[in-house]
């Protein structure tokens, strides 16, 4: 069965405000293009992650890591059979960039400057971050976040380009997007877009692609799904928060969701309330991975300079929710 064996977990930590949290093990999943407002780390435990970034595909496997900026289209597949396996942090600009300021010495905005970057001591590290988050140790978690981010920034980092002044193009882009946000729920036809617009269908499409990276109906969905997670997170039902931002339908927002964000709208909430909810959370299937998983997390003072460990380079992650399963 397509799917069978996928298992992913998206979660957040209240002791890291502005970071989701994701573990997954993705074998047959295709993650459609789209974009994070997050900065996207993802670590690699096993097997290989291809995704289309800027004019091609790249690939990250074990030990390597595939870093995407915010707002930078992306997709996401297997690279061999068996599928990847990963951990990954999603960290809001606002804590890069508190970050950099303190740790390096970039300027402007800081961002990656490769997708992918071959470096299994700081796969360890990421691993260990969520490790952190599982079992509530606060002082940890934060700690080697903020050692990963810094590290990353130095070996890949750097200020990412000012937004050059826009073209007739980029304007007219710019006009059709605000528009679609606008009618998110019921969006015009395209050609009814571009006429409103003072342009043609293929010159809008050009346009926005150009600007954008996708397509005006990709961006929709992705804007559409975007929207979704902030109405659930605000706890709103997964089939009113589906009608709100203009999907038919709970199964309609599950499909597109799961292909944008890796899990299913059902159990990202679930996963939100957790965070709020009183008291300790159950341990996790994470201890079923004891051979070469890490016993305890450390945290030297200056771990970006050491040499990893075996075991830390081949952290594996634990899992939660079926990848496919349906939302409740």
């Amino acid at each position: 069965m397509a799917g069978s064996g996928e298992l992913a977990r998206h979660w957040q930590y209240t002791e890291l405000p502005g970071v989701d949290l994701l573990r997954a093990r993705y074998i047959s999943k295709t993650f459609v293009r789209h974009t994070h407002e997050h900065f996207v780390i993802a670590a690699i435990a096993d097997g290989v992650d291809v995704f289309q970034h800027g004019g091609g595909e790249v690939s990250a496997g074990a030990g390597a890591l595939a870093l995407v900026n915010p707002d930078t289209p992306h997709t996401g597949r297997a690279g061999v059979p068996e599928g990847w396996r990963y951990a990954a942090v999603y960290p809001s600009p606002e804590v890069v960039a508190a970050i950099a300021a303190e740790t390096t010495s970039i300027r402007g905005t800081p961002g990656f400057a490769s997708p992918v970057l071959d470096d299994p001591y700081t796969v360890g590290l990421v691993h260990q971050v969520l490790r952190a988050a599982d079992e509530g140790n606060a002082l940890a978690a934060d700690t080697l976040l903020r050692v990963a981010v810094t590290r990353l920034l130095r070996l890949n980092g750097g200020s990412l380009p000012q937004r050059a002044v826009p073209t007739a193009g980029g304007r007219v882009a710019a006009r059709a997007r605000a528009v679609l946000e606008e009618r998110m729920v019921d969006p015009p036809t395209l050609e009814k877009l571009a006429g409103d617009l003072g342009t043609s269908p293929f010159a809008l499409l050009r346009a926005f692609r150009g600007a954008y990276g996708m397509p005006p109906h990709t961006w929709l969905t992705d804007a559409r799904v975007r929207r979704a997670r902030r109405l659930l997170d605000a706890g709103t039902a997964p089939a009113e928060a589906a009608v709100a931002v203009g999907f038919t339908d709970q199964p309609h927002l599950n499909r597109h969701f799961a292909r944008i964000v890796g899990v299913p709208p059902g159990a990202y909430q679930r996963e939100r309330k957790n965070v709020q909810d009183a008291g300790p959370r159950p341990l996790l299937p994470s201890d079923r991975w004891q051979n070469g998983s890490l016993q305890k997390t450390s945290t030297p003072e200056r771990e970006e300079n050491r040499t990893p460990t075996p075991a830390e380079s081949r952290t594996p992650p634990s899992y939660g929710t079926p990848s496919e399963s349906g939302s409740p």
